[in-house]
Formats: C-alpha cells, sequence, structure tokens
C-alpha cells in the first residue's frame, strides 16, 4: 500500500513517510499531480486532512528535485509563495513545514514575511529570496510595487492560499486578486492552489483561483468527504441565563472545571474587550494558578509572539483569544474549544471548532456557552447546522472600487503602465471581471488627479501621463506614502498604550513596556485616575502624551472595558433562519434548557409566538414611555438601518419618536404618542410602515443627513490613497484623518456628487453598514405576514431588548431621558 501509493514521490518523500509509519493521503497526491500538470487548484477538506502538507508537496518536490541552488548562480526568485490571512497562521506554517523540511534533508529555505518582520530582514528577502516565502496578501502587493518585482517573481511556480474562504469575502480578497493578476503577467506559468475547510459555493473559489480570460476553465477541485463529526454541547449550568448582555460571566464557574480537565482549551470571543473580560473573570477564580493567557489583534506584537511560542511548547492550559487564532492554526495539543458567545454563523463555528484536536478520524470537542437568552437558540442552531455540515460563508462581491485606485497607483509605483494592457490585466482578476472601461477610466483619472472638484491641488495628482501614452508617478514621494499607507483594514484610530511609573508627588514619567493599542474614542471619555482593563491587567489612566496613551498599575474592582469599533459580526442568514424556525416550532423546544423553554412558553401565553415567515409585532406602555418592538431575526445591521427608516415615517406619522436600539433579533422603537393605540385604530399603517418603498427616497433622504456615510466616506478615502494616514516619522491621529475627511466629503458632495469615491460609499454602506439588501428581502418576506399585538404590558420576548435602551440608542426627534430602565423590574412585569 506504501509503496503504491508513495511512488510517484521522490526517494527522501518516500522514507520519511515509511519512517513515521505513514502514507500519503490520496488527496495530497493527486492535487499534486495536477498542479504539477498545469492545473490551478482548490482543496476542500475538514480539519486534520492534511491540507497543508498537500499544498505543498507540489512545491517540496520540484524543490527537491531541482537541488540547492549552487553559489554564484544567477538570481533565482522565489518559488513559492504561502499566502495566509494571518500573521500568526505564517509563523505556524513555517514551523510546522520546516519540520518535514528538516527531516528530510531537503535543501529547501523558509521565512515568514509580515508586518512584524524587521525591515533589514524584507529587504534582505528583496535581495535573496527564499525558497518559500510566508506571507501575507498585504506583502504581496508591497512586493509588486517595486521596481526590481518582476526579477523578484518570474521564476514563482506556485501559489499557495489558505484558508481561502476567509480571504476572499474582504477587501483583502479584492486586493489579492489584483496581486495575482499582476503576478501571473510576470510568471505566467505560474498555478494557485487554494486551500478551504469551510466552503458553501466552491465555484466562487475556483473562478477566483483562475485568470478570467477566454478559454482559460476554473481552478480544478478536489473535496475530500468524511472526517469524524466534531462533539458539541452548549454549557449546562445551574445559574441563571441572562436576558441580555455579552459577557457570559454567569458562566466562568461552570466553564473552570472544564478547562482543568482538559490539556489545553481554546476559548474564542467575538470581540477584544469580551476577551479582556473573560481573561480577567478566569484570573479571579484561578485558584488553581493555571497558566492561561490572552491573545487578541490590538495587544503588542511581541506579547501576542510570547503566547503562541508557549502554545506551541504546551506550556499554556487556556488562551481566550478573537479571531486572531481561530484560521488553521495546530497549537499543540489543543483538546477544547469554548466558544463563548453566539458564533453569528455556523461556517465560523466549524471552523473554530477545528482547532481541537487536529486529526480527522478524531472529533473534536467544543463547548458553546450562551451570553443570553437568545443566544441559546443561535447557540442551538449553529451546533444542528454544523452537525448536518451547513455551511454560510458569503459569495464574492464585486470588487470594490477604492481597491482598484490603490492597486492602479502601486502598479505606477512598479513601472510605467499602459491603460489598456492594465485594464486586461485587472478584468481578468474574478472580483473584477465585469468592470465596464468606463469605470477603470474613472478610477485612472482619480488617481491621476483627485477627480473634477480637487483636480486643482497638485498634491492629488500622485500619476501623470506621458508622451508616450502610459502613465507613471508623479514623484518618489508618492511612491514612499503609497507604501506607507497600503492595505485594506482600516482599523479605528488607536493609540499606543505604555505603562510608566507614579511617583510620590503623583506625575508619570517617561519610559516603560508598550501594552499595546486601544482606540482613541475609547480613551477621549477618561479623565485621570479612571481605571479599564487591557492586556489582562487593571490600569489607571495617566493621560495622553502626543500619540501615546500613558497608564500605571492600578487596583479596581470596577474597572472599564475598552471597547472596539471592529469585531462585532454580523449574524448570518442561514443561521437567522434556523432561529426563526426554531422559535416557530415548539417542538424543537425540549433541546432548550428548562429556563428557556419556560420564558418562552409564557410569551406564549402572553402573547403569540411568530411564524417562520411572519414578523410579530408588540406595543406596550412602560414607564410613561410607549414602545413598538419587532422581531425580524436579520441581524443587528439590518435592524439599525429598519430602525432609522421607521423612526422617519413614524416622525411624518406625528407619533414623535423618541428613539430605538437593535440587536441582532429584535428591534425596539420608543415615543411619546401611544403608536398601539393608533394602529388600532388604524391611524397608523403597519403595511405602510413597512413598505418597501422605505429602500428608496426615504432611505437617500436619511443618508443624505447621516453621519455613517460619512464614517464610511472616511474608510473609502484612506483606502484609495486620497487621505494619508502615515507619513515618514509621523501617523495622523484618528482626529485629524476624520477632519480632513469630512472637509473632502462635503467639498464632493456639493460640487461633484457623482465622484468616483462617493460611488464606492455608497457600495459600501449598502453592503457593510446598512445591509440593504437583506433588509429588502426581509420587507417581501413578511408583505402581508406582520401580526400585532397590542399589549398592557412588557412581554417575555421583548425584555432582551427593552435592557438594551440605554446601551446604544439613537435619538429620533425628542431627547430620551428614560435610559436606566431596572431589569427586575422588567423581568417582573413581563414573567408575571
Amino acid at each position: 500500500m506504501l509503496a503504491k501509493s508513495a511512488g510517484t514521490l521522490p526517494l527522501p518523500f518516500q522514507k520519511w513517510f515509511a519512517e513515521k509509519g505513514w502514507s500519503p493521503r490520496a488527496h495530497q497526491l493527486e492535487l499534486s499531480a495536477r498542479a504539477r500538470g498545469g492545473e490551478n487548484m482548490l482543496l476542500i477538506a475538514p480539519t486534520g486532512a492534511g491540507k497543508t502538507l498537500g499544498g505543498f508537496m507540489a512545491s517540496l518536490t520540484d524543490l527537491a528535485e531541482r537541488g540547492k541552488v549552487a553559489p554564484g548562480s544567477a538570481f533565482v526568485g522565489v518559488h513559492t509563495l504561502y499566502i495566509s490571512p494571518l500573521k500568526a497562521l505564517a509563523v505556524d506554517i513555517e514551523r510546522n513545514l520546516m519540520k518535514p523540511v528538516s527531516e528530510m534533508g531537503l535543501p529547501i529555505t523558509v521565512e515568514t514575511r509580515t508586518g512584524d518582520t524587521p525591515q533589514g530582514k524584507r529587504q534582505r528577502q528583496k535581495l535573496k529570496p527564499p525558497d518559500i516565502l510566508l506571507t501575507t496578501p498585504e506583502q504581496v502587493s508591497l512586493l509588486l510595487a517595486n521596481k526590481e518585482a518582476e526579477r523578484f517573481f518570474k521564476d514563482l511556480k506556485y501559489v499557495v492560499l489558505d484558508e481561502l474562504h476567509s480571504l476572499v469575502t474582504s477587501k483583502r480578497g479584492h486586493l489579492l486578486s489584483l496581486a495575482l493578476a499582476r503576478i501571473r503577467r510576470h510568471a505566467p506559468a505560474m498555478r494557485t492552489i487554494g486551500l478551504s475547510a469551510t466552503v458553501a459555493d466552491p465555484m466562487d473559489l475556483q473562478r477566483y483561483l483562475a485568470p478570467q480570460v477566454e478559454g482559460e476553465p476554473p481552478a480544478g477541485l478536489i473535496t475530500v468527504e468524511g472526517g469524524a463529526k466534531p462533539n458539541i454541547a452548549i454549557l449546562q449550568t445551574e445559574e441563571r441565563i441572562p436576558w441580555s448582555g455579552h459577557s457570559a460571566r454567569y458562566a466562568m464557574q461552570d466553564l473552570y472545571p472544564e478547562i482543568k480537565d482538559h490539556q489545553t482549551t481554546l476559548i474564542f470571543v467575538n470581540t477584544r474587550s469580551q476577551a479582556e473580560r473573560i481573561f480577567q473573570e478566569l484570573w479571579t477564580i484561578n485558584d488553581d494558578n493555571l497558566p492561561i493567557a490572552l491573545h487578541h489583534g490590538s495587544l503588542d506584537a511581541g506579547q501576542r509572539r510570547k503566547v503562541e511560542q508557549a502554545m506551541a511548547e504546551n506550556k499554556l492550559r487556556a488562551v481566550v483569544a478573537t479571531s486572531t487564532l481561530d484560521l488553521g492554526i495546530d497549537w499543540g495539543d489543543v483538546d477544547l474549544v469554548v466558544h463563548v458567545g453566539a458564533p453569528k454563523g455556523a461556517s465560523r463555528l466549524a471552523q473554530r471548532i477545528g482547532r481541537a484536536n487536529h486529526r480527522m478520524d478524531e472529533p473534536s470537542k467544543a463547548i458553546l456557552v450562551p451570553a443570553n437568552r437568545f443566544e441559546v437558540m443561535e447557540c442551538r442552531a449553529a451546533l444542528d447546522a454544523n452537525y448536518i455540515g451547513a455551511q454560510d460563508t458569503p459569495p464574492i462581491a464585486e470588487g470594490a472600487l477604492d481597491v482598484l485606485a490603490q492597486h492602479v497607483l502601486g502598479m505606477a509605483c512598479a513601472e510605467p503602465f499602459d491603460a489598456d494592457e492594465l485594464y486586461r490585466e485587472v478584468t481578468s482578476a474574478s472580483p473584477y471581471a465585469d468592470l465596464s472601461r468606463e469605470m477603470f477610466d474613472r478610477v485612472v483619472d482619480f488617481t491621476a488627479t483627485g477627480g473634477y472638484a480637487l483636480r486643482t491641488y497638485e498634491r492629488y495628482a500622485r500619476i501623470r501621463q506621458m508622451k508616450d501614452g502610459r502613465w507613471r508617478v508623479s514623484n518618489p514621494q508618492v511612491a514612499q506614502q503609497y507604501r506607507l499607507n497600503l492595505g485594506t483594514i482600516v482599523e479605528a484610530a488607536e493609540l499606543n498604550v505604555r505603562m510608566v511609573k507614579r511617583n510620590a508627588k503623583g506625575t508619570v514619567g517617561r519610559g516603560g513596556m508598550s501594552l499595546g493599542k486601544v482606540e482613541e474614542h475609547f480613551l477621549e471619555q477618561l479623565v485621570q485616575g479612571d481605571t479599564f482593563l487591557f492586556a489582562g491587567k487593571v490600569l489607571r489612566f495617566e493621560g495622553i502624551r502626543e500619540n501615546e496613551c500613558l497608564v500605571s498599575q492600578a487596583f479596581s474592582m470596577d474597572p472599564k472595558i475598552p471597547s472596539y469599533a471592529g469585531g462585532k459580526f454580523p449574524l448570518s442568514t442561514y443561521l437567522a433562519d434556523q432561529v426563526r424556525s426554531m422559535l416557530a416550532d415548539p417542538s424543537r423546544w425540549h433541546t432548550l434548557p428548562d429556563q428557556v423553554r419556560d420564558w418562552l412558553a409564557i410569551q406564549k401565553e402572553k402573547s403569540i409566538i411568530p411564524k417562520r415567515d411572519e414578523l410579530l409585532v408588540e406595543t406596550f406602555p412602560f414607564r410613561k414611555r410607549f414602545f413598538m418592538v419587532m422581531y425580524p431575526f436579520e441581524g443587528r445591521l439590518a435592524h439599525q438601518t429598519l430602525g432609522m427608516l421607521l423612526t422617519r415615517r413614524l416622525e411624518r406619522a406625528g407619533a414623535k419618536p423618541m428613539g430605538f436600539v437593535a440587536t441582532d433579533y429584535s428591534l425596539a422603537v420608543w415615543a411619546m404618542e401611544d403608536m398601539g393605540k393608533r394602529l388600532q385604530s388604524r391611524r397608523l399603517s403597519l403595511a405602510d410602515l413597512l413598505d418597501e418603498d422605505m429602500l428608496g427616497d426615504d432611505l437617500e433622504a436619511w443618508l443624505d443627513e447621516s453621519y455613517l456615510l460619512k464614517r464610511t466616506f472616511r474608510n473609502c478615502a484612506v483606502i484609495a490613497g486620497l487621505i494619508e494616514r502615515r507619513h515618514p516619522g509621523q501617523e495622523k491621529t484618528g482626529r485629524q484623518v476624520t477632519v480632513s475627511a469630512d472637509l473632502i466629503y462635503d467639498v464632493l458632495r456639493s460640487h461633484e456628487p457623482d465622484h468616483i469615491l462617493l460611488e464606492a460609499t455608497r457600495r459600501d454602506a449598502s453592503a457593510g453598514l446598512l445591509d440593504i439588501a437583506r433588509l429588502g428581502d426581509m420587507l417581501r418576506r413578511i408583505k402581508g405576514h406582520t401580526h400585532h399585538r397590542a399589549l398592557d404590558h412588557v412581554s417575555p420576548l421583548a425584555v432582551p431588548v427593552m435592557l438594551e435602551i440605554g446601551r446604544e440608542t439613537v435619538v429620533g426627534q425628542a431627547q430620551d431621558d428614560v435610559l436606566a430602565e431596572a431589569a427586575d423590574e422588567l423581568i417582573a412585569e413581563a414573567m408575571a
């Protein structure tokens, strides 16, 4: 069996497999053979199926047969690019790849190149590339924007794209698709190998991996079925499950014994603020002094690397982490994954569960910890989806225009370009396959002038047309600025947090270690002496000096939590539908905890339980205000947009709305007028309030007044290079970037409303901040299927969203002063 299956591999590989007592799997051999035969390939396989080794098999055998490059030989470019969505994954792959390379004695060099790689090493890699370079999308674009790009990439044979499903659906994926199109120009024989464990539509990825040119087929597909079904449970607890909130503090006493009973536990949360809170809670009850660590994107890179190294060496019993560790990483002896809070997507849950036990024929073990009662149902739905193998990865979106503008400038930095040639190259990338020539020319014009309203300003003329018609970069400073500002991830403005010491007089010194970064808008709310949690420590805010937040060690029982704008995942359409189905079917309630079943039963008694395709609208008075609560189950983004549009219509109807709050599951609007009586007397019509035409003129009118478009424009302007965050030796503060963006936005709105960046902004807002398509689907779904219940008091189902009032409100016509309803009073009234 071994000789037959391994016969196509070079002798060192056959010996290595034999010594290990292993046999290469059929899909690994097939993937290698087809890639070496000239096909672009996509491998979809469950965790533990050897995707990574399979992805590198063609490269390793190629390099083994080539042998070591003799000293003094002509320059040899990089042979294989491995592109990962995470820095930590690239580091992990280097460690795992070097083991078989060294054990087989292969003459192969492997190095990483990420934002954390020292500048000197990056420069050396350009002069002497390793055989295999493990990197990120941003670093690939940086390499391509160099005059030596063709020399560096000319010998490239393979590009391995790991966790492809997570790369392609974002603007990073758009930038990477354009980079792959340019790489094919430098290395026409290059082949791509995509690796993915979770994907809803493989053809999307197959097209992404192949150039979109006539006669070029999509990438070939290998699908590996099977793998042991994971062992997933929802945490059993005698504690009362909260009605709302996301802290899950109630569960920590029950979770701690699970950590003690396992070798290494990976605890995933959805936001960085959750990570800080859960880590602190676990340390508080850690009577056994178990080594527990924290890992998220705002921590200092050095601290993250120490945690990763300790995990690899099995020195930690638990790590609390965000999405920084949820993709493909094989850390030591992780034998339990805990997911705190609902996963928001079946595919995301499958991905995170896969971090436990990287053996295909043994089940991964996971525990879900819902943070509130609605999340119990969402966790149950995600658990059921995982057992049937359901996937809900989003489709690949149309290529973003701001990303294209960034790429156009990068190509000019590398060498003068011909617009016709670049257009053909760009449209060979699948997200841009349908890009019109007119739109492409508008992007080039924007890069050259800033657009009609800005063309008189020299600073926006970043490329110039030469006499032969080609476009070149205006001056070397433009290229320098491009390299400093490249990327599509626009984080909220952050300040570095530095630990300092306070002396006896209360003054603070300089120096001290860096702990990471915290978002600026959170720090602006603090005064000296306030305490907050960060990097697993309680810190005292001492002030802001230049672009740094100074803190000292503190002791407090009630520290604040840094808030982060990023990290809130949207509830997937699939899970939303499954939660509605579960809610509407009492025969499925037996899988839920007793207290959740009782909650739903009392809701059924006091009001109604909506059917799967129905919308329940409840109205009731509470504390001298009048409330309308809806239960669309379409996610926070769609609900926030619906709330904005509803308050406008209610204002026009004279109902005097005061504000609203949205969760993933429901929407509450409150007003000075009794909306229930208006609906009953037909002075207000649900059909009119929820008509699809609200997505027309009402939406446009609201967007014209809203701050949301300005926020979205700021991100587009940064990505497109219109506004630069970084300059040599300095970085703009968040306030400076915002002021610049707001000024330009107002100018363009007044003088060039069809500006290319305003169009990009509307596209982004529609798909991202507003979820317009999903809201439209919901309005069509519930048309003729709305049910109004006029109640005398709060219903059980309404309690969770009512408890959110005062945490995240958006004020309507009148300023609201009812922000702190007592939870006990609400619950007593609802459950009486």
